[in-house]
């Protein structure tokens, strides 16, 4: 956690969220309510220590089929950020796949809505979603849309960031870093906004922490 705070600052970053899987994602040895609550700890001591960087509690927690969450609603309530994914049942039926995003926004506790498509570029095409209703929904429930930096991501899309801007719901530009060098993923993800017009005041971390 101190080597990617201080990589970030070292971008010249004022702050960085910290979004581990839940424990669904038994592959990356997710984070169940007790292991969180224990980085929740080493977040606190960190903060204390470390100069010109904030570290933000946060949780990659996963959309499961109906569109519940991993995690109960009191371990996310303690957290700064909660981001919102698929990682399974990938060929639900459209109407299903989509109610299922939408019920995973509604929750109260939910901050983004993590690579809505959950394509990887040249490996796995897109979800079948309806964008339309997932970005209404959005707006309508005060959640974000995730724009995925990663090279084999890049989700969403320009087209679908370009909607989201029209239909006045903020984008959140994220590097999906898994270690301190892909942190500089960054650029990709804001070359991929701009290419969907997007401007500073239309992504969320473009704010100042304050803000």
């Amino acid at each position: 956690i101190e080597a990617m705070a201080l990589g970030a600052r070292a971008l010249g970053r004022e702050y960085i969220a910290l979004t581990d899987h839940s424990p669904r994602i038994a592959i990356v040895h997710g984070l169940d309510a007790a292991r969180l609550a224990r980085q929740a700890d080493e977040i606190d001591r960190l903060n204390k220590k470390l100069e010109d960087i904030t570290i933000l509690k946060g949780i990659e927690v996963d959309i499961l089929k109906d569109g519940s969450l991993d995690l109960p609603d009191q371990a996310l309530a303690k957290l700064d950020v909660v981001v919102a994914s698929v990682h399974s049942h990938f060929d639900l039926p459209r109407a299903t796949q989509t109610e299922r995003l939408i019920t995973a926004m509604r929750n109260r506790h939910v901050s983004i809505l993590g690579h809505p498509t959950c394509r990887l570029i040249g490996e796995r095409e897109p979800i079948d979603i309806d964008m339309d209703r997932v970005i209404a929904a959005a707006r309508d429930s005060g959640c974000h849309l995730e724009l995925n930096a990663e090279p084999d991501r890049l989700d969403i899309d320009d087209t679908h960031a370009h909607a989201a801007r029209e239909a006045g719901v903020k984008v959140a530009i994220s590097t999906d870093a898994h270690a301190v060098d892909f942190l500089k993923c960054m650029r990709f993800g804001v070359d991929q906004a701009r290419r969907g017009w997007l401007a500073a005041q239309d992504v969320l971390n473009t704010r100042s922490l304050k803000d």
